[in-house]
């Protein structure tokens, strides 16, 4: 599920990043993409999946949950004062980010009938508990 490996932070020893200018020219070419990917959390609980990602400053009702197979769609939209022409003309600098984000996860080893939300000060968690193994029984099989 998810395609997870135990999280473990890595420190270039050296401190040398030959592709750091790289990223830099393309972050002020094209801007900073960190918005359009919610940051997301998910922790092994033994029994169950904890999944917390970040969202502030969303509405509870502007945050979709959609469940198709075997994939979870996490999806917020925000909208910005801004687009309204009333309040348009009242912004001297607009630098908050708004219009559609939304992440995929992989919950095939997630009971899906199961899954529990709930949104506080900025953070969705999800509770997605696992499946259980369902081991076949043993049985013994006749000669004829």
């Amino acid at each position: 599920m998810f395609g997870l490996m135990p999280f473990e932070h890595r420190q270039n020893s050296l401190g040398y990043n030959p592709f750091r200018e790289l990223e830099e020219m393309e972050r002020s070419f094209f801007g900073s993409r960190d918005l359009s990917a919610f940051k997301t959390d998910i922790q092994d609980k033994g029994n169950a999946y904890e999944l917390s990602t970040d969202l502030p400053g969303f509405k509870k009702e502007d945050i979709h949950l959609e469940l198709d197979g075997d994939t979870l769609t996490v999806s917020a939209e925000r909208h910005s004062d801004w687009e309204d022409e009333e309040k348009k003309g009242g912004f001297v600098r607009c630098e908050r980010s708004f219009g559609q984000y939304s992440r995929s996860f992989d919950v095939s080893g997630v009971d899906t009938s199961k899954i529990d939300a709930s949104y506080e000060d900025g953070v969705l968690k999800l509770t997605l508990p696992k499946k259980q193994e369902t081991v076949p029984a043993s049985r013994r099989i006749e000669i004829r």
